[in-house]
């Protein structure tokens, strides 16, 4: 333990909301880091891991959803939500899409604070994990933050697809995922009947990466249940 504050990161565009953060959570104790752009503050939670990340909808480059589902890609770290649109209905597609709370603008002091604190309180208690931008298996590396995938340190070019098959292996590395979780998670609900899409896009992705396809390392089928990443 360092006994240092929270590290906090807040990606928001809006120089009022910005000020009244930065003057109520330092007030508090908390460390801020900011972002004003979607792609800062993609970069900026993967290079300092912070521990909680309140994150507005309505930035200027990538929409706050995007932002949400990008970070759900290789982190745990905790998402609250700061927007101004309060439908019921945007507070179900960023739930969806991975946040873990939600605070529609304006609000008080004293609720972010509280918010705060039990996001912090449940990071506690579900205890450390795997969480890291960058994956490396053999000689491929994946660095999820940036969704780059390199095989010998040249960048291999996978398309949307394939990127997404292999992200949801690597978050589950090591343990069997089946055909209907790889095809609900990549494709959606209504493909997980679709098994050859997962013959289609799984051989592409072994001819990309691994030496030989035909007897693939690390990309393996375990029979009739599903695919696997081998760390071995």
């Amino acid at each position: 333990m360092t006994g240092q504050q929270p590290l906090l990161l807040v990606i928001e565009d809006e120089p009022q909301m910005l000020r009244f953060l930065r003057a109520s959570l330092g007030t508090h104790g908390y460390r801020l880091l900011e972002a004003t752009t979607g792609t800062d503050g993609l970069a900026q939670a993967a290079a300092r891991a912070p521990e909680v990340i309140l994150l507005d909808l309505g930035l200027p480059d990538v929409d706050g959803l995007e932002v949400t589902k990008r970070l759900r890609e290789w982190t745990r770290i905790p998402i609250i939500v700061l927007s101004a649109r309060g439908q019921d209905e945007d507070k179900i597609k960023a739930l969806d899409a991975g946040a873990d709370d939600y605070l529609t603008k304006p609000f008080s002091v004293g609720e972010l604070l509280a918010r705060i604190r039990v996001a912090l309180r449940r990071m506690a208690e579900v205890g450390p994990g795997r969480d890291e931008p960058a994956f490396a298996i053999g000689d491929v590396r994946i660095d999820l933050a940036k969704r780059q995938v390199f095989l010998a340190d040249e960048e291999v070019h996978l398309t949307p697809t394939e990127y997404k098959l292999l992200a949801v292996l690597v978050r589950h590395a090591g343990r069997v995922v089946t055909h209907r979780q790889l095809l609900q998670e990549v494709w959606g609900p209504s493909y997980v009947e679709h098994t050859q899409y997962l013959r289609v896009f799984m051989g592409q992705l072994r001819h990309k990466l691994e030496p030989d396809p035909a007897r693939p390392k690390h990309l393996v089928n375990e029979p009739g249940v599903g695919y696997r990443l081998r760390l071995s």
